[in-house]
């Protein structure tokens, strides 16, 4: 068996298209967005266009029938520019759009997933509650009750990504339909008795749609169950596991973000009499976060390619997140640190990286929960 993390010649030239857009379409109108916490639908529409939403899905739903690693290229290029548009494309494949398709039967797929793929419609996965985030199973309220052919459904969803733009099409929820049986769901944005709160003020992701989900008497048909009843719990881990390969991109991302403008900024600002970069306390930094991006890089590309390959892949994810998400912490510090008073700012790349890099050590799971997969996989 062969180990190459080479890319082929195809993700080489889709990764520079990727970047050229990343730089001359969403780099211009970043500081703006994020200033304004202003949802750049024409943005979304023209990634859309590109086929970046479809990328890992079937040509007959409209998806380019790509791979998982070239997903999670496109969302480290996009993120090296802007994290609020790299999250919006993490979250509608891999949340939105991938239970559909991993789960889904193909009447469902047939109705939801070319909109999806098109980047036309945006999907939403609607997991946390107030009083369950990592312990799902046992921290979930939200209930739905079989009427008829309907799911009636009551409770509520917390940091929800995607959940009220005007492009949402559907939210898959979990929901209780048991003692201890989770059920996944899709709802369509529109259902009545789905109330969509005003957008989160965030800290960082300023630009991403973040918003808590409410259901009174919400009334769903049974046909719209994804997959087995009971196997919620099931689906959602399988889905977790995926989306920490796809944060760690994101997270890399940010780091290589981080080390472009500091090399930029580093030849080009001057202290007692050369560029700052010639000083060994500014140059070592900036080496640190070099060996950072690479070592993120190669563990999410692993992590990846052991998913492309059939391999137990759960730990190898867990590890790319967990590396990823607190260097990119560390890399958006020491930048700050090195721009000095500019990289305070919030209309400069590195001060948006600061805002944006803490929640990457949350979402999809938190640096402590990393731990505990991990520590289970060694068998402690």
């Amino acid at each position: 068996m062969t180990i190459s993390f080479a890319l082929s010649p195809e993700q080489e030239e889709f990764r520079k298209v990727v970047r050229g857009f990343a730089d001359e379409v969403i780099d211009p109108v970043a500081n703006d967005l994020n200033a304004s916490s202003r949802f750049p639908t024409e943005i979304v529409k023209q990634m859309g266009e590109m086929g970046l939403f479809g990328i890992p899905f079937d040509e007959r739903y409209d998806g380019m029938g790509g791979d998982f690693l070239t997903l999670c290229l496109a969302i480290e290029e996009i993120g090296r520019v802007d994290q609020s548009l790299g999250i919006t494309l993490e979250a509608a494949v891999g949340l939105g759009a991938a239970p559909l398709d991993a789960f889904g039967t193909d009447a469902q797929k047939q109705r939801w997933l070319p909109a999806l793929c098109r980047g036309e419609r945006l999907g939403a996965f609607g997991l946390s509650e107030p009083g369950g985030g990592s312990d799902n199973l046992g921290g979930t309220a939200t209930r739905a009750v079989r009427d008829g052919d309907d799911w009636v459904i009551n409770g509520s969803k917390v940091f929800i990504t995607n959940a009220g733009t005007e492009l949402t099409s559907i939210i898959t929820i979990t929901a209780l339909t048991g003692e201890r049986e989770l059920t996944s769901i899709i709802v369509p944005a529109d259902t009545t008795g789905l109330t969509v709160a005003p957008p989160y003020r965030k800290v960082g992701w300023h630009a991403s749609d973040t918003r808590e989900l409410s259901f009174s008497d919400m009334r769903v048909p049974v046909e719209h169950t994804l997959g087995e009843i009971g196997a919620g719990f099931r689906q959602f881990l399988h889905t977790l596991d995926d989306g920490r390969i796809a944060i760690a991109a994101l997270a890399t991302g940010l780091i290589q973000g981080c080390i472009d403008e500091c090399v930029r900024y580093a030849t080009q600002r001057t202290a007692f009499g050369t560029a700052i970069g010639r000083h060994q306390a500014i140059a070592f930094k900036i080496a640190d976060l070099e060996v950072a991006a690479q070592s993120a890089r190669h563990l999410y590309y692993n992590a990846a390619w052991r998913r492309a390959e059939g391999l137990p892949y759960k730990k190898a994810a867990s590890i790319a997140k967990l590396y990823s998400s607190e260097q990119a912490v560390t890399a958006a510090r020491e930048a700050t640190q090195i721009f000095g008073g500019y990289g305070y700012m919030t209309d400069s790349r590195v001060g948006r990286f600061y805002q944006d890099a803490k929640v990457l050590e949350i979402g999809e799971g938190t640096s402590e929960i990393q731990r505990i997969l991990i520590a289970r996989e060694l068998g402690l």
